[in-house]
């Protein structure tokens, strides 16, 4: 979480200041309009900004996963650049209205237009002569924006219905694009915030276009056939197996991919609950916890095609201390399983405690887990909700003394995450040695 403050707020401060270096405001006079005026440019400035990058981010560029700390990270990143866009856009949007509406109403006083300079040039003229449009273009792009974004944040709001409305962000973003090129004062361009504003929107319009076209993660998609489908009633888990019929560059336990089984749904993220092996098989674990998910077990089966997009994620056990201890809250056990399967073939030297917390204890699920952790050397712990004392830092730190010599693997419910956290930074662990899946990638 700390890389992507740090990103986010950097992103926030770099574009305030490359618009300060360009604007008067600073030593203009302290007028309402001209005021208002720097304000327009500095929103709209901000605005178009995280936008552009988080349609960037969409793209799901690993290159930047280390710079992130994964994927979900870089969709947390995604998430607030939007929400930021929004709330920027709405800004921009009353500077523009109220004051027109306080002149109509007779509560402000319209300043004096001098007269308008004349094109120094042909691109300065053509702007000159499209800024109507780009104004109607940019009040109704706005309203998109606010109906399409606050539809993503609903969480009741359906995947599939997400899914499909999401697409619909990039046609609204080239029409920003537009508006912003416009509309941006023209004597910007000139400074430094010129260039890096169209390096910005020249990378929104490219992951635009390619969202567009389908091909967001295209060159990562592999196909594959159901090969095993086996239900945990108790749990609501469907384990899938899947043989892969083209192309995997394979992956490290603790990662996850994209999966469409339905085009109409699109791609949900799951983690890979299988080592790889290079042998073409995989496994996914899927918890019914919507209305697709809660379908899954009655409407796969043996045979069906599925689209595998990945693989995503730094979650991948390497830590820096010598021993570990991984807690698995519900279906964020998955991970786990998937690495005891690769340690099972290994000899590791270290001390690993596993904490499996659940509300729904299936017997031969969790005889399972006894097996596997046998065979990889990890020490189990299951806690039954409800029944056993919920886990804490206090009763972690009891039942291993000498934590500190651990970093800790955690994948699970978010509030069990950050409760769990925040007691074990109070005991004195670095918060770079308590690691976390955020996911949650909308």
């Amino acid at each position: 979480m700390k890389k992507i403050k740090i990103s986010f707020f950097a992103i926030l401060v770099i574009l305030t200041l490359l618009w300060l270096m360009a604007d008067t405001i600073l030593s203009q006079s302290k007028q309402f309009f001209a005021i208002r005026s720097s304000l327009l440019s500095h929103t709209g400035i901000i605005g178009i900004g995280t936008m552009s990058i988080a349609m960037i981010l969409a793209l799901r560029p690993v290159f930047l996963e280390p710079l992130t700390g994964g994927l979900d990270k870089t969709y947390r990143l995604h998430k607030w650049l939007g929400i930021t866009g929004l709330v920027i856009s709405i800004m921009h949007w009353l500077l523009v209205n109220v004051p027109k509406w306080l002149v109509g109403w007779g509560m402000l006083a319209r300043p004096v237009r001098g007269p308008r300079a004349e094109p120094a040039n042909a691109i300065f003229s053509y702007f000159q002569s499209q800024r109507g449009l780009a104004e109607s273009i940019g009040e109704w792009a706005f309203y998109a924006v606010v109906i399409l974004i606050s539809l993503a944040l609903i969480k009741k709001f359906p995947y599939k219905h997400f899914f499909k409305t999401h697409r619909l962000l990039p046609i609204v973003y080239l029409f920003l694009v537009f508006h912003s090129v416009v509309l941006m004062p023209f004597y910007y361009w000139r400074e430094p915030i010129g260039p890096v504003m169209l390096l910005l929107m020249l990378g929104g319009t490219g992951a635009a276009i390619i969202s567009l076209s389908r091909k967001v993660g295209h060159h990562r998609k592999a196909v594959g056939e159901i090969s095993h489908l086996e239900y945990f009633k108790d749990n609501r888990v469907l384990k899938i197996d899947i043989n892969l019929l083209s192309y995997w560059p394979g992956h490290h336990t603790g990662q996850f991919a994209f999966v469409t089984f339905d085009k109409d749904e699109g791609a949900h993220p799951f983690t890979l609950s299988s080592a790889w092996n290079n042998d073409g098989r995989i496994s996914f674990m899927v918890k019914g916890l919507g209305d697709y998910t809660n379908l899954m077990p009655t409407t796969l089966k043996q045979g069906d095609l599925a689209s595998v997009e990945g693989p995503y994620g730094l979650f991948r056990f390497k830590g820096d201390k010598p021993n570990q201890i991984w807690v698995g809250g519900g279906i964020g056990i998955t991970p786990f399983i998937a690495h005891m399967q690769k340690l099972g073939a290994e000899n590791h030297s270290r001390t690993i405690h596993l904490f499996y917390s659940t509300s729904a204890p299936q017997e031969d699920f969790i005889e399972r887990l006894r097996q596997l952790a046998e065979k990889a050397k990890v020490t189990l712990h299951v806690i039954v909700s409800g029944k056993d004392a919920r886990l804490n830092a206090d009763r972690l730190c009891n039942i291993i003394p000498n934590w500190q010599t651990a970093d800790i693997w955690f994948c699970g419910p978010a509030g069990f995450g950050k409760s769990l956290k925040e007691g074990m930074l109070e005991k004195g662990l670095s918060e770079d040695d308590f690691h976390q899946e955020l996911f949650d990638m909308r």
